[in-house]
This record gives C-alpha cells, structure tokens and sequence, in this order.
C-alpha cells in the first residue's frame, strides 16, 4: 500500500506522483490510500490495476478548476474533454471513499467543465461524490462523430471507440446541466442525483447518455434518488445527446424537481423510436407515470431480470457476477 499525504507523513505528497511511480505493465493490485485533504492537481490514471482508497469520503478531495470556454495558448477554448479534473483511462481501476470535485465554479462563462472522464472497463466507484456543474461525470467512450467541429478535442477525440463497464455504489453525484452523460454500460446503486438549480425556468438536465446503436445497456438506476434545490418542476431525468440512448430507472426516488413529464428528447423525433428511456417502480412527488410520453417505457416486473447488476455488467468475463 502507498500512502499519499498532503503534510509529507506518507510515501507522496502528490497522487500523480505516486501514480507515476507504478509500473506501466502493471498487472497486480495497487493501493494508493489517499489521507484526508484537498489535493489540487489534475489526475492522469493509464496504469491498470489501481485502487484509490480515501480515509474519508467528504474530506479526500482531488480537485482541478479547468473549463470548456477557458482560453487556450493558441486562441481556441479549451473545449469540454480537456477540463477534466481526473482522467481515468485505464481499466480495472477502483475508488472508494473519495470526492472528485471540478471547482471551476457554476455559471455560463466556467460551469462546463469534467469532475471526472471515466473511459474504461471494470471501473467501480463505491461510496463517492462527484461535484461539479454542467458535465460534472463524463462515462466515455465519445459518440463516433462530433456535431461541432473540435467539439471532441481531447484525450481521446481519434481513439477507438470502445465500451466500458462501470458500476457506481452508494454515490453523490451533483450538477445541473447533462452532469452524467456518455456511452459507457454503467449502473447506478443506491445513489443520490442531485440537481443544482441555475435560475433557469429549466435548470437542470441528470443525465444525457449517448449509447451507441446495437449496445444492450447504457445507464441502469436501481434503487436511486433524485433530489434537488430546483423548484417544482424545473429538472428533466435524461434528454439524449445521441438518438439511441438508453437509461432505466428501477424503484428510484423521483422527487418534485422533476418535470412531470420526466423525459425530454433534445428535440430529436427520431429518439422516440430509436432511444430506450425506461422506468419501473418510480415512486415520491414525481414517481407517478401519468404525465410520461408515450415513447418512454414502463416496464413489468418480468422486464427486472434482464436489468440486474448481474446481467449488466458481468459480460464474458463474469465481472460483478
């Protein structure tokens, strides 16, 4: 175990020193245990094998103020994919007890900006918080192709793109435009979203998942909550960034917040036959589904066995099997 601490008692004062410190042909478990403070550095994660094991979830912070409109050297915006404040581009990585933040700040001019870009397989993150505001968890890959030019720039705009599983446990996650949006198989356990009003008449958007045509699961929301500081019906629980996104929702906490109508379509006709939003057991102020559109589902209980954490996530390798 490597013990990083921001007062010099451990092995690093630095976690990307520490990670840098890793064989790059790592293949055995590596526990980097971070002690509580605020460490303000941007995080680089390519080593596989890695677990980040917080000694307390509200006071390990790893924290990074980069945003999307922030002004390059060259004269271009720094765009959305380069803001993060840790990039985990690996597999098999692991976090526990930890608080990823962006603290660029909430408003048009800065609040774009990454907490976290997950682009991997087997990622777990168990009792966490995610802090930021628009795009605060990016769960790659990218959409195959960009609608704006540059709109990729990045890590990762020319790589392959290739799925990844995630699994998020008793979680925090908080934004309030698209602040969990992606590709990735991912699945939400008891977790708590947490919508940030802007002062808008609509301020906030949970999710915005892109899952690419032909992928069996995009996100899974089982047994979650959807809170808020927005007003009555000020919030939507997905609109799809691309038109074949998938989200379910199973016996989640919908609060007022929410919209009635719950979904939104990004003004995409063609997501109402090609996305797949989905719910089953919504309950609270905004659980009923009378207000759904037609084009969002309502599944039976002979639908739950194939939305299992089992079922999504264990693929032939048996992960979370």
């Amino acid at each position: 175990m490597i013990h990083i601490s921001k007062d010099g008692s451990g092995d690093f004062k630095s976690i990307q020193k520490a990670l840098d410190s890793l064989p790059k042909d790592n293949t055995t478990e590596q526990i980097l245990y971070i002690h509580k403070g605020i460490y303000q550095e941007q995080i680089t994660i390519t080593i596989p094998h890695v677990t980040f094991l917080g000694e307390d979830k509200d006071n390990t912070i790893l924290t990074y103020n980069l945003y999307a409109r922030m002004p390059m050297e060259d004269g271009m915006k720094r765009g959305t994919f380069r803001t993060y404040s840790c990039f985990i581009d690996t597999d098999n990585f692991t976090a526990r007890n930890i608080t990823f933040e962006n603290s660029a700040g909430k408003g048009i001019d800065v609040g774009q900006a990454l907490a976290v870009y997950a682009d991997g397989d087997r990622l777990l993150f168990e009792n966490c918080r995610f802090l930021g505001n628009q795009d605060t968890l990016f769960t790659g890959p990218l959409p195959p192709k960009e609608v704006e030019p540059n709109g990729f720039i990045g890590p990762k705009q020319n790589a392959p793109r290739i799925n990844g599983r995630h699994y998020y446990k008793d979680c925090y996650l908080e934004g309030d435009v698209d602040f969990i949006f992606g590709s990735a198989t991912a699945y939400f356990e008891t977790c708590t979203f947490f919508s940030k009003y802007t002062g808008k008449e609509i301020s906030s958007y949970v999710t915005a998942a892109s899952t690419p045509e032909g992928q069996e699961y995009g996100y899974v929301m089982n047994h979650c909550r959807f809170e808020g500081n927005c007003p009555a019906d000020n919030a939507y629980l997905g609109r799809p960034w691309r038109e074949y996104a998938k989200t379910v929702l199973i016996n989640c906490f919908i609060g007022d917040h929410i919209c009635r109508e719950g979904w939104h379509d990004w003004n995409k006709e063609a997501a109402h036959t090609n996305a797949f939003y989905a719910e089953y057991g919504s309950f609270g102020p905004r659980g009923d589904m009378e207000h759904r559109p037609d084009w969002i589902y309502r599944l039976k209980e002979t639908d739950l066995s194939k939305y299992t954490r089992e079922a999504v996530l264990s693929g032939s390798d048996g992960w979370m099997a």
